[in-house]
């Protein structure tokens, strides 16, 4: 068959394509109510009549506008590994850097698949491509995203769609197809910064366009939830830069334009975000080893329309006037006393879902050494009460599944299946149970209390520390339980093996000798 030639007989078959996948969307995903907030529990999502946790190592943004990448291999995997997340941007692209490694956000230009098509051969872009049209929409992309997300429904993955994001310089901003010098349709010339804010009436117009478009385009699936953008900030710097503020009035109006925009539509999906961060704050110093821009959360989850929040995961967290380093971008640094009391913090105190949202803390490192970092904080996010998210950059074009999938992807398997065996909908983080615990270690406590009690246990030292070891050599955990007969059990995070279950003496407290294990072990103590 010859190479077919007729731009309009191409546009006819890719519309063709996302008719039939739509459909089969139908049947996969038109339940009676798209994922929610657990009715018995706020810090739970409820899917398909079951309780949710939402927890990835593998929420691979590009997967859409990536033309080369295989989703249908990666989402086919993520139901294997019990995946139950992703991230999907669906107008952000980015460059490789040097400790960001490559990933399905960062295609050639020729494999960018844009919402808008390029159309003007005469007049090109930057990138030596034909410029787009702003005022038209794409029909392959769409074909793609309505693929992927039945797809996701499928496999059951909840897709968080992230319709925009911050464009961090002059360079990933130039990108961007909304840029002026890349589009046929006269934007105004304005600094990246000014992406984030409603000050230039065009872009903003434009911005909502998009909004507009992908909620109607996405609203009969019930495995997705929306986020405005991704990592909002202000403050840049110079003078005619948005304020914190001014993001945050931008922000607000696009979580409405949502909202107003689902109000006439069948089904109502869920709001995620956070407020944005400052990369400066006049009169406020950065505490000591804090390297990142000023993040905070109380506005999150008290003052802004969100029904779930996201915390990215850095150096410089303020919390009810409390700071807390969440460790570093990129720089392995696992702080994991900090993150658990954070972690634990915001889900005793709050009413919302807390997501760790793209934790970045060590992804450059696509090894064991990167890889246990990140279960250690997945397992203590989840057994403080929240949500998970982190980048695995081993995912990449022809490698859909990963060099990691005997490895994180593995582990997080057994993360998932233990914590979805649990009673979520009554357990919760569980504070003053634990007393002695063993030397370097952090625990994190979570259950319901006179019944199944977790308690994970995670040597809490650096990796980059001179005499780091592996190995704890038992040590005692003590725990207070009710006067009942209870059993106890030891869960490898590693292996997802249990050991036999033995009685335990309660007492105040109870008593547990513990075994000798590396990085990390699980108690679970059930009454009998």
């Amino acid at each position: 068959m010859g190479i077919i030639r007729n731009a309009a007989f191409v546009a006819a078959a890719v519309m063709f394509c996302a008719h039939v996948v739509a459909a089969d969307a139908e049947k996969y995903s038109q339940r009676s109510q798209p994922i929610r907030i657990h009715p018995q529990n706020a810090r739970l999502f409820e899917f398909r009549g079951k309780p949710l946790v939402l927890l990835t190592p593998t929420e691979h943004y590009g997967a859409v506008f990536n033309r080369p990448f295989d989703f249908r291999r990666y989402l086919a995997d993520c139901e294997k590994k019990r995946i139950t997340f992703t991230r999907l941007f669906i107008l952000f692209r980015e460059l490789q850097s040097s400790i960001n490694p490559y990933s399905t956000c960062k295609p050639e230009s020729t494999d960018y698949v844009a919402p808008y098509p390029r159309i003007d051969a005469d007049n090109r872009a930057p990138d030596t491509l034909p410029r787009y049209d702003l005022d038209r929409w794409n029909p392959e992309f769409f074909s793609r995203l309505h693929e992927f997300v039945s797809l996701a429904s499928r496999h059951g993955v909840i897709v968080e769609v992230v319709v925009l994001s911050n464009t961090y310089n002059e360079t990933i901003w130039a990108l961007n197809p909304v840029h002026h010098a890349n589009n046929i349709n006269n934007m105004p010339e304005v600094p990246w910064y000014a992406w984030m804010s409603s000050a230039h009436q065009a872009l903003f117009e434009q911005q909502k366009r998009l909004v507009r478009k992908v909620v109607t385009e996405l609203n009969a699936y019930d495995n997705i939830v929306f986020e405005v953008c991704n990592e909002p900030g202000g403050n840049a710097g110079p003078a005619d830069a948005p304020t914190r503020e001014q993001v945050d009035d931008w922000l607000r109006q696009l979580v409405q334009l949502i909202r107003s925009t689902e109000a006439d539509l069948p089904k109502q999906h869920l709001v995620f975000g956070q407020q944005a961060f400052g990369y400066q704050m006049p009169g406020m110093e950065r505490p000591v080893g804090a390297r990142d821009v000023f993040q905070f959360a109380d506005e999150s989850f008290r003052e802004f329309d969100y029904d779930a929040v996201n915390t990215h995961a850095l150096s410089n967290m303020w919390y009810r006037g409390r700071y807390y380093n969440l460790g570093q971008f990129m720089m392995a640094s696992m702080n994991l006393a900090a993150f658990r009391d954070y972690t634990r913090t915001i889900c005793l105190e709050e009413s919302r879902p807390l997501i760790h949202d793209e934790d970045n803390n060590a992804s450059q490192y696509r090894n064991d050494f990167g890889w246990i970092i990140h279960r250690k904080r997945a397992w203590t996010a989840l057994l403080c009460g929240a949500h998970y998210d982190y980048i695995d950059f081993s995912i990449i074009p022809g490698r859909e599944t990963g060099f990691s999938h005997n490895r994180i992807r593995e582990w997080f398997k057994h993360l998932s299946t233990y914590i979805h065996a649990l009673d979520l909908a009554n357990a919760r983080p569980l504070s003053d149970l634990t007393g002695i615990v063993p030397e370097h270690c952090v625990e994190s406590t979570f259950g319901v209390p006179d019944s199944d009690i977790s308690v994970y246990i995670a040597d809490a030292r650096e990796q980059f520390d001179a005499g780091f070891s592996q190995a704890i050599r038992g040590g005692q955990l003590t725990v207070k339980l009710p006067d009942e007969k209870w059993i106890v059990s030891c869960f490898n995070p590693a292996s997802g093996g249990y050991s036999p279950a033995v009685p335990v003496e309660t007492g105040r407290p109870a008593v547990i000798d513990l075994p000798d294990f590396e990085h990390d072990i699980v108690i679970r103590l059930m009454r009998r």
